[in-house]
């Protein structure tokens, strides 16, 4: 199964059955596949890296889709709206922040404008120590969110999805796979592999 944090992924499902996992093109072409095959069973597309769903628009030929969904999304739209870069001039390189307003007490400036470099080269280096320090626990949590969110759209009215969620976000692997081992083979996979795969590696999916 992909890995959507080495390239952006998506996952089909029919009713409970898995579709496709890959890119969005390769997704889309399953997903129009099965409703010419005359499913009546709905089909949800999910994000694997929120794991929400999706709408794609299928119309049209093999070509047309395509065309339209071949690059990614996420790609198509960044190169788009990024600005043409304006000639620089001699002096220090662009770095390429972004100015936004912080609101901090008094002795919080006071603190950051002694630092070497100021305040800006002074939270720069904080947040990226808080990066650096928190990366695991952070993972974790959107690995446990992007579960839950999958969880919620294909499994909220299945016997023991409350308790599971509360054993996704206490980080109790073995209670989630006894409270979701009644699930549907295809949507338990997917959701312990959205939960644990990338921590436990050569488990779940």
């Amino acid at each position: 199964m992909p890995n959507p944090s080495s390239s952006r992924s998506y996952t089909s499902f029919q009713g409970h059955r898995r579709l496709a996992s890959g890119p969005l093109h390769v997704v889309a072409l399953a997903t129009r596949l099965a409703a010419d095959q005359g499913g009546t069973k709905p089909v949800l597309i999910f994000d694997d890296s929120t794991g929400r769903s999706i709408d794609i628009d299928t119309r049209g030929s093999d070509e047309d889709i395509l065309a339209r969904y071949l690059a990614d999304p996420a790609q198509t739209h960044a190169q788009a709206d990024e600005p043409a870069e304006a000639p620089r001039g001699r002096g220090r390189p662009r770095l390429g922040v972004v100015a936004r307003e912080v609101t901090l007490l008094p002795r919080h400036w006071e603190w950051l404008a002694s630092q070497p470099g100021g305040p800006s080269v002074a939270l720069r280096k904080l947040v990226e120590d808080a990066r650096h320090r928190f990366s695991e626990r952070d993972r974790t949590r959107a690995d446990q969110e992007r579960a839950y969110h999958f969880m919620s759209a294909m499994a909220g009215d299945m016997p023991g999805f409350e308790e599971a969620s509360r054993a996704l976000f206490a980080n109790d692997r073995q209670a989630f796979d006894a409270l979701v081992a009644a699930w549907p083979a295809d949507v338990r996979t997917h959701a312990v592999w959205l939960a644990f795969g990338e921590r436990t590696k050569g488990e779940g999916a």
